[in-house]
């Protein structure tokens, strides 16, 4: 039975991590457990610091964005004698269970520690939405109405100018952000990773647009697709149209969740915290088939979810 947990945020920041972090601290104290932050992720295991949290620590912050508990990539980590040693550390401050919030990375880090016998659970806060184990991670819908609201004002300057916006979004292997703001915004393409980049069918596809009199376009560029810069100079250089580039960056990464986001945090959190209650250690929280779920590392492994390929169509046959 364990009575002392620790949680740490790792990699990337994304929407709905205090979110989690508020949720995981007060299910926990509600039943019964003692909660310790870790500040700055994996680094701080290395650097012992740790802080006990209660009810209060965590007020104010579901509506926040980034985290309250920090986070740093550690590469020093992915070395064994590295891990061992904070395996070590949380086995001298008592502590039965750690929760990570991040991550692919942050995965990674919490499987190694499960395999020195520290048991883990991970809550998947990422805004591409690319983890095994899980369709839906934290920060994700955040994430992507961020794009959309920037696309609308983009697009009242692409229409008066009657230009092409294209707007590169975050996604260097998953094209989630691109595939659901472009549907969401309306775009005439994107151009995801799982699809070779064809420059030339893009420009004969806002042809087709243009010449059916539509007098300005959107394109939505996932980071790993293709440079936006590259896209830019190619319609350039071999078409008539006239392109301007808008790199979104970090502000994807910001501001505060949305209701879904908030509202998954703190279930993804009460799954966490009745899991390792019930001894189901060394899993991924996530949203399988509608539902909520504990999946242990291994058969996480085994699921991994693609982008929608309907939905990758759609967006062509309705952006002419």
């Amino acid at each position: 039975m364990i009575s002392k947990i620790a949680m740490l945020t790792s990699g990337g920041d994304a929407p709905g991590m205090n979110a989690a972090i508020r949720g995981v601290t007060r299910y926990a104290i509600h039943k019964g457990l003692s909660v310790e932050g870790v500040i700055r992720g994996y680094e701080g295991l290395l650097s012992r610091q740790l802080k006990t949290l209660g009810r209060r620590d965590v007020g104010e912050i579901i509506h926040r964005g980034g985290t309250m508990l920090r986070t740093a990539r550690c590469l020093e980590f992915l070395r064994e004698e590295v891990q061992e040693e904070a395996a070590a550390y949380l086995r001298e401050q008592g502590v039965d269970a750690l929760v990570v919030i991040g991550g692919d990375g942050s995965l990674r880090g919490a499987q190694a520690l499960s395999r020195l016998g520290i048991h883990t659970v991970v809550i998947p806060g990422t805004i591409d939405c690319d983890m095994m184990g899980t369709e839906y991670t934290l920060g994700f819908d955040t994430a992507v109405n961020t794009v959309l609201q920037s696309v609308n004002k983009i697009r009242d300057t692409a229409f008066s100018h009657e230009r092409v916006a294209v707007v590169e979004v975050m996604g260097r292997h998953a094209g989630f952000i691109a595939l659901y703001a472009g549907m969401a915004a309306g775009a005439e393409a994107v151009l995801i990773p799982e699809h070779p980049v064809d420059l030339e069918a893009l420009c004969r596809h806002l042809y087709e647009s243009h010449s059916m009199k539509k007098m300005s376009s959107i394109v939505i560029v996932a980071e790993g697709a293709a440079k936006g810069s590259d896209v830019v100079e190619y319609i350039k250089k071999h078409s008539y149209l006239e392109p301007n580039l808008t790199v979104l960056g970090y502000v994807q990464r910001g501001g505060s969740p949305t209701a879904h986001d908030a509202i998954m945090a703190s279930r993804y959190a009460q799954v966490a915290v009745e899991s390792l209650l019930a001894g189901l250690y060394d899993c991924v929280v996530g949203t399988i088939d509608g539902r909520i779920v504990a999946t242990p590392y291994k058969e996480a492994e085994k699921l991994h979810f693609a982008i929608d390929e309907r939905m990758y169509e759609l967006i062509l046959d309705l952006g002419r």
